[in-house]
């Protein structure tokens, strides 16, 4: 599938979920309203028409952050592969150090879940041990 080069603007919120950016269009008008999204260093509304060569900058769970360039535009759902064509991602590599403070946050996180409630069977053994 090639990319609509006749479109001059396309919505903001529909090209982020159309270029696979967000998983849908209302997660994505979520984000822009959420200031998660910067378009040319600009806080963002979903309706915002976006043009080629804008300069989009995502903020990612966890702090992260994600810089892309809008290179083609598209208002209709593509592959995934033909949805990576309508930006290039401008986002500077992580650092050493950065990946290894990841890996230790991601390895805290994973001990840190909270415990999940007692089922049936639980609740009943629980009762015995206290003696109900």
């Amino acid at each position: 599938m090639e990319i609509n080069q006749t479109q001059t603007t396309v919505r903001l919120d529909v090209w982020l979920d159309v270029a696979c950016l967000y998983r849908t269009r209302s997660e994505a008008q979520r984000a822009c309203l959420g200031g998660k999204v910067l378009v040319n260093g600009q806080n963002s509304k979903p309706h915002r028409l976006l043009r080629a060569g804008d300069e989009i900058r995502l903020t990612r769970p966890l702090g992260r952050k994600q810089s892309l360039t809008v290179v083609g535009l598209a208002d209709r759902h593509m592959p995934k592969a033909a949805a990576r064509q309508l930006y290039t991602d401008t986002t500077p590599p992580l650092s050493d150090e950065e990946k290894e403070m990841r890996r230790l946050d991601r390895i805290s996180r994973a001990g840190l879940q909270r415990p999940h409630a007692p089922d049936k069977r639980e609740r009943r053994a629980l009762w015995k041990l206290k003696g109900r």
